[in-house]
C-alpha cells in the first residue's frame, strides 16, 4: 500500500485509543457522581434515624461562599460564551443579508454575473504521491462500466480514483454491450484512449489489457465481484484489497455509482481530472460536434441545449401520467411490466413531490416564463419522443428556430446512427458548449453536464423546480400570464445554475 493510504488506515487505527481513553475518563466521571450520591443519600437517612446535629455556622458560611463562585463562575462563562455568539450572528446574518440581496437581484437568464468569481479545482496537490508502476502495484484492477454513456462515465471517472486507493494498475474500462441502448462500442470508439492514459499518468497507472506473461502466471482467471453502491474508500481496503494481493486481478462488475460522493479533497481533485479532463472524445465524434455548434452559433450569436428526456421507457418508468389518456396509461403500463420489482405509484402523488419530467409543452412554458422570446434558437437533444410530433408541437410553437442534430447534419451522421453512445456524445458536446442548458429531468446526463458547467465556470444552467412548477402549469389556466410568469420566476429561483 501506499505512503497516503497508510497514513490514513494509521489515522483512523489512532482514533480508537483516544475513544477508549475518553470512555475511561467518561466512566470515572460516572462513578465519581455516583460516589457523591451515595454518600450524599447516606447522610440524609442516618440523620432521620440520629438525633439532628447542630451544625456550626463556619461550615454553612463556607458552604454558602463556595455555592456563590460556582455560580460566579458559570455565569461568566455564559456571558463570554454568549457575547462570542452574539458577535458571529451578528457578523453571520451581514453576510447572508448581503447573499440574499444578491438572489433578489434580476436575473440575468442568460449568464450569471458572478460566474467569473470562481474557477474549477483540480490540480495535484505537493504531497499527493505519484503513482506506483504497473510492477509495483498491488495488481490489475478491471472495470465493467454499466448503463448508458454517461452512467458509464461516472463509472469510469470512479475506477480511477478506487485504482488509485488500492494502489492498483487500471485496465482501461469495459463498456456495457447489453444494456438497454444495445451499443457494442468499446472505450476506444467514444474515448480518446492514449489521452486517457497519459494525462492521468502522473495519479494511476493504467494499460490497455493485462499482460498475456501475467494471464499466464495466475492460478485462477481474474476474481470477479460487485460492490454495494456508494462504498466508501474503507469497503475497498478491507473488501477487496486482500482479493487483490491473493489473485493479482479482480473485475468489478455493474460499476456506476460505486463509490462514496464524499471523500478526502485530493481524491476529489482526482475526480476532476479523470472526469473534464482526461475523459476526451475520439477525433470523429469531437470534429461533428464541433461541426455542429458552428452551425448553431452562425445562425444565431447565442443559443439554448435542452436535454429532452421523453423516451416511453423513462416515462413509464417514473409511474407519472402526461394527460394521454387512456391510450397512454395501456401503452406504458404495459412497459412497466418489464420491471416486476417497480411499486405502484401515485401518479397524482409523484407530480406534487416533483419526480414527474416535464413535458416539452411545459418546457416551453418555464423558458418563456423567464424572459426567452420566441426567436430563440433551440437545440433539442432527446432519443425517441413518446407522440412523436404531436408531443413536440407545442414547444416547436413556443420556439420555432427549433433543430436537432438529424436536422442539422443528417448525412454525416449516418454512420454513427447504429450507436447510441457516440450519438449521445455528440449531443453531450452541443449541450456543453451552449450559452444556455435546460433540462427536463434529473437523469445521468443532466448531473454530468450541470457538473461540468458548473467547473467551466458556472454557465448557465437551468433544471426545473418541478415540485413547484407542477403546481403552477395546473392552475395556468386561472391566472393571467403576468402572474404566471412572475410565479414562474419565483419557483426558479435557486435552480438556475448561479454560483
Amino acid at each position: 500500500m501506499g505512503v497516503a493510504n497508510k497514513a490514513w488506515r494509521l489515522s483512523l487505527l489512532s482514533e480508537k485509543p483516544n475513544l477508549a481513553l475518553s470512555n475511561q475518563l467518561n466512566g470515572k466521571h460516572y462513578q465519581d457522581h455516583q460516589n457523591i450520591y451515595n454518600d450524599w443519600w447516606w447522610w440524609r437517612s442516618s440523620a432521620t434515624q440520629q438525633q439532628r446535629r447542630k451544625v456550626p455556622w463556619s461550615l454553612v458560611c463556607g458552604l454558602m461562599l463556595f455555592g456563590l463562585g460556582l455560580v460566579s463562575l458559570f455565569t461568566g462563562h455564559v456571558a463570554s460564551d454568549l457575547e462570542w455568539y452574539s458577535q458571529r450572528l451578528v457578523k453571520r446574518s451581514i453576510f447572508y443579508s448581503r447573499l440574499e440581496g444578491r438572489r433578489r437581484e434580476a436575473v440575468d437568464i442568460w449568464k450569471s454575473k458572478y460566474s467569473n468569481l470562481f474557477y474549477g479545482c483540480s490540480e495535484r496537490g505537493r504531497n499527493f504521491p505519484p503513482a506506483v508502476r504497473e510492477r509495483a502495484s498491488n495488481g490489475y484492477l478491471l472495470i465493467a462500466a454499466s448503463g448508458g454513456l454517461n452512467q458509464q462515465r461516472t463509472g469510469i471517472t470512479d475506477a480511477v480514483v478506487v485504482a488509485r486507493i488500492l494502489n492498483a494498475t487500471l485496465v482501461v474500462p469495459e463498456l456495457d454491450h447489453h444494456s438497454y441502448w444495445k451499443d457494442n462500442s468499446d472505450f476506444v470508439n467514444i474515448f480518446d484512449v492514449d489521452w486517457f492514459i497519459s494525462y492521468l499518468a502522473k495519479d494511476v497507472t493504467i494499460v490497455k489489457r493485462v499482460p498475456d506473461k501475467v494471464m499466464r502466471s495466475m492460478e485462477k482467471p481474474p476474481y470477479t465481484m460487485r460492490v454495494p453502491r456508494k462504498s466508501p474508500p474503507e469497503y475497498y481496503l478491507d473488501q477487496v484489497l486482500p482479493i487483490l494481493l491473493r489473485r493479482r486481478a479482480v473485475q468489478l462488475t455493474k460499476f456506476d455509482y460505486r463509490l462514496a460522493s464524499n471523500l478526502d479533497e485530493e481524491l476529489q481533485k482526482l475526480r476532476c481530472r479523470a472526469n473534464y479532463h482526461a475523459l476526451r472524445f475520439t477525433k470523429p465524434i469531437q470534429e461533428i460536434g464541433e461541426r455542429l455548434v458552428t452551425k448553431m452559433r452562425t445562425m444565431a450569436k447565442r443559443y439554448i441545449a435542452i436535454h429532452l428526456r421523453f423516451e416511453p421507457d423513462m416515462l413509464a418508468f417514473s409511474g407519472c401520467y402526461f394527460g394521454g389518456g387512456e391510450k397512454e396509461k395501456f401503452e406504458l403500463g404495459e412497459i412497466r411490466k418489464r420491471w416486476a420489482t417497480l411499486p405502484d405509484l401515485s401518479p397524482d402523488g409523484e407530480r406534487e413531490r416533483g419526480k414527474c419530467p416535464l413535458t416539452p409543452h411545459e418546457v416551453g412554458l418555464m423558458l418563456r416564463a423567464l424572459g426567452f422570446a420566441n426567436d430563440t434558437y433551440l437545440y433539442v437533444a432527446s432519443g425517441e419522443i413518446y407522440g412523436g410530433e404531436e408531443t413536440l408541437r407545442p414547444l416547436r410553437e413556443l420556439f420555432p428556430n427549433f433543430y436537432t442534430k438529424e436536422m442539422l447534419a443528417i448525412k454525416e451522421l449516418k454512420s454513427f446512427f447504429p450507436f447510441s453512445s457516440r450519438m449521445a456524445a455528440i449531443d453531450y458536446i452541443v449541450c456543453d458548449e451552449s450559452d444556455v442548458f435546460v433540462t427536463n429531468n434529473n437523469g445521468n446526463m443532466a448531473k454530468i453536464l450541470a457538473g461540468r458547467r458548473r467547473y467551466a465556470g458556472h454557465k448557465r444552467t437551468i433544471r426545473p423546480n418541478a415540485k413547484k412548477l407542477s403546481a403552477l402549469f395546473k392552475a395556468r389556466d386561472h391566472m393571467d400570464w403576468d402572474t404566471f410568469s412572475k410565479k414562474v420566476k419565483a419557483s426558479q429561483r435557486g435552480f438556475m445554475g448561479e454560483p
